[in-house]
């Protein structure tokens, strides 16, 4: 992404889309009971106050009455109905993971198998988007994690923080492909979660090759543990890779998370927060996800910037829009045209 001179003036910089992610996949209702949904009406609930708190996307996962996060889909079609009704205004993120949480004590933490998360592109109602991981990867939550973080939580159960630190992303080549033909075919925008410049270049060559032809919104997730860690020399490396016509929200954990969303507002970018992300606001003080967005909310008030509205979030994320091929992608993105059969030198816009 290109900064000019004043590209950190508020008046410059797209409306601020705030991602809420409030539904915890990772943690038991126990640890945070005031701001875990357990019942369907609680998760309805939860869209809600976010929405009216200020944000305009939700990222959603499902928990089952047990209290462990659901792997029915039928609990999915559920809630998107419900939400539709209660909220339609919001874009409807469906997490890709459907859920990581163990099945039990001393199960494996770990990702749906690939067919299951293929069936995400037939959810019914259909989400806005579904969130993509690239190249499978080690997902190992528990590398950034402080005493201070999972004090007084399941995750100081040391078989439950095992689980989570031998996690994995399965998200081979084929897969990937297989699963960005389903969502396209089902109208359903893929949302790129990457964890480092790596996935941002296999993505590039995706597009290159005319697998993915539509809009680019990315996270940035600044987890550690075989992800990137809240590093700002990492953040900027990841900025800078990403084309100007991308869409560019930041994600990190626990008590990283406020810094690198204030960066985030700062300069431009997006931000996402909720208890999915975090437990805590000041150190030793637990923070919901609605009193997350509306510090968020409070922080872009301090620098001008103006919060999007559910219609401007929508008109940035180029919901429902799609190119009709490599070329046009990559123009629209503002990445360099292919090379033509025979052409020498650097490829750029004229």
């Amino acid at each position: 992404m290109h900064f000019h001179d004043d590209a950190l003036f508020p008046e410059n910089q797209d409306k601020l889309v705030i991602t809420s992610a409030p539904y915890g996949p990772e943690w038991e209702p126990d640890d945070f009971r005031e701001d875990l949904p357990l019942t369907m009406d609680e998760h309805v609930q939860q869209a809600v106050d976010c929405f009216e708190a200020g944000a305009t996307v939700l990222h959603i996962h499902v928990r089952e009455l047990d209290g462990k996060g659901s792997k029915r889909l039928s609990k999915f079609n559920e809630l998107l109905g419900r939400l539709r009704e209660a909220v339609p205004e919001m874009i409807l993120q469906v997490g890709g993971s459907i859920s990581f949480a163990p099945e039990g004590s001393g199960a494996d933490a770990k990702w749906l198998s690939d067919d299951t998360r293929h069936m995400l592109a037939e959810l019914d109602p259909k989400p806005d988007q579904v969130t993509i991981a690239i190249n499978t990867s080690q997902m190992n939550i528990m590398e950034l994690m402080t005493p201070d973080d999972i004090a007084g939580t399941s995750m100081t159960r040391p078989e439950l923080a095992e689980a989570y630190r031998e996690m994995t992303v399965p998200a081979g080549p084929a897969w990937v492909e297989e699963h960005l033909r389903r969502l396209q075919a089902a109208g359903i925008q893929p949302h790129f979660q990457l964890s480092s410049v790596p996935q941002l270049e296999t993505v590039e060559r995706l597009i290159r090759r005319g697998v993915y032809t539509g809009p680019l919104n990315v996270t940035w997730v600044g987890i550690g543990g075989g992800f990137d860690g809240p590093n700002p020399y990492n953040i900027m490396q990841f900025i800078n890779r990403v084309p100007d016509g991308a869409i560019l929200t930041l994600e990190t954990l626990m008590r990283s998370v406020l810094p690198v969303n204030a960066m985030a507002i700062a300069m431009g970018l997006h931000t996402r927060c909720g208890n999915e992300d975090t437990l805590w606001g000041r150190k030793g003080t637990k923070a919901t996800s609605v009193e997350q967005i509306k510090q968020l909310v409070r922080i872009a008030g301090e620098l001008g910037r103006e919060v999007a509205t559910a219609k401007d979030a929508h008109e940035s994320y180029k919901i429902g829009t799609t190119y009709a091929d490599a070329d046009e992608t990559l123009a629209k993105l503002g990445y360099a045209p292919n090379r033509r059969p025979g052409q020498v030198g650097f490829t750029h816009h004229a």
